[in-house]
């Protein structure tokens, strides 16, 4: 059995320190590009949460480089796993564990006996090499020495894009509550009439309305240390908060109900259609025309359909009696419109129902209090067990002017 010399040992352990000295401050080098890397995302993450809270959303640019930073992150991440895989397999240069076998022969009891007698047997016992495993227990398990590869960024849920405000007036207000005043009837009695005959008398009455500012909020907990050590923690929380209060304000400004401290929303105050315009055989299609036909009537015009994305697809699968689509082209798409209108599918509109209206002049949003992100260790017993409460908060009021350019209804005839 050959055996490495001394002076063999010599250079190669010091061959085997160049080059772990190499590979280290190789990992100085990433591990520094790392932590500006994560400085950088901190930076724009936080101007990320600032857009949001100010815009309701990301700004392009923003994104972009925020995206930039995580798939140079994906590089040097690369790097990393690189670089530890080789000191992993150098070891280090002076570790018991890369001696050859003469060395541990002569490092041994019985050959230092042997030596200092001059005369015996000296005997090594080598033990038996087991398989290496990536168990984390037992005889030959190295699990706990390898590393997970930890992806960048975090992996978030869905979004729902939010349409109903933007299809109606923005507003704001610094009171808690707002009155206007509507018309409630009119009895038009103009007429032609003769010379010196009396005029006839119109008549106009007019009610009071008042809608009250209504509050929506919600809260989290999270570790002061987890916010500090992971810096787009916290910007992808508030951003979450945010998604959050526009999610419910969506299906309040839709839906609410008015109890309490709901909204009364649009389909509530609409005007239910008109099913003496119902003609046996119609369509989805035939009814949103006849449903836009009912707000031309009350002298409105409809600039919006409101409808659930599952009824939208019905629509746009539509086919003649060749087979071909009817409303789009299969490969480019199309812009969603029916009737010349501008459609908006969300699923805050329930499934097989309708709202055509003029929402353009006919409701408005009075924001009281912008959506904002408020963070405080000053609550419960949150200072003692380094905890942080994030709290999210909106104040907005629905002021609809004219019911009667709204209407709602099902696609299904509700009489038997």
């Amino acid at each position: 059995m050959n055996y490495l010399s001394n002076g063999a040992r010599s250079e190669q352990r010091q061959f085997q320190r160049k080059e772990r000295a190499d590979d280290q401050l190789e990992l100085k080098d990433v591990l520094d590009a790392l932590q500006k890397r994560d400085l950088d995302i901190k930076t724009f993450a936080e101007k990320a949460g600032e857009e949001i809270k100010n815009h309701g959303k990301i700004l392009d640019d923003t994104k972009t480089i925020l995206d930039g930073l995580v798939k140079s992150g994906l590089g040097l991440q690369d790097r990393l796993n690189e670089v530890e895989q080789k000191l992993s397999r150098r070891g280090a240069a002076n570790d018991e564990g890369v001696k050859s076998i003469g060395e541990q022969f002569t490092d041994g009891d019985d050959f230092k006996g042997l030596a200092e007698k001059g005369r015996g047997v000296a005997r090594m016992r080598l033990k038996a090499v087991t398989s290496i495993t990536s168990a984390t227990t037992g005889t030959g398990g190295v699990g706990v020495a390898i590393e997970p590869t930890r992806v960048p960024g975090i992996i978030q849920g869905p979004d729902r894009p939010f349409t109903i405000r933007d299809l109606i007036m923005p507003g704001r207000t610094s009171s808690n509550a707002i009155e206007y005043v509507r018309e409630s009837g009119f009895q038009n009695m103009a007429a032609p009439v003769g010379e010196t005959l009396a005029k006839p008398q119109s008549d106009l009455s007019f009610e009071l309305i008042t809608t009250t500012v209504k509050t929506i909020a919600h809260w989290f907990r999270a570790s002061k240390q987890v916010l500090a050590d992971v810096p787009l923690l916290q910007s992808y929380i508030d951003g979450r908060a945010i998604y959050g209060l526009k999610y419910v304000e969506e299906n309040q400004i839709l839906a609410g109900n008015g109890t309490g401290q709901n909204l009364l929303g649009l389909i509530p105050q609409a005007t239910p259609f008109n099913e003496a315009l119902r003609k046996a055989g119609d369509t989805k299609i035939d009814l949103l025309r006849r449903a836009i036909l009912q707000v031309r009537i009350a002298e409105y015009r409809a600039s919006a359909i409101v409808l659930n994305p599952v009824d939208w697809a019905d629509m746009e699968l539509a086919k003649d009696s060749t087979g071909s689509y009817i409303w789009v082209n299969v490969q480019e798409g199309g812009q969603p419109r029916m009737w010349r209108l501008p459609v908006v599918d969300t699923n805050a509109m329930p499934q097989g129902e309708f709202m055509v209206g003029a929402f353009d002049m006919a409701a408005q949003v009075f924001d009281r209090e912008d959506a904002n992100v408020e963070v405080s260790t000053e609550d419960a017993d949150n200072f003692t067990k380094n905890m942080v409460t994030i709290r999210a908060e909106e104040r907005l009021a629905l002021a609809v002017y004219r019911p009667q350019s709204f209407v709602h209804g099902p696609f299904t005839d509700p009489t038997p």
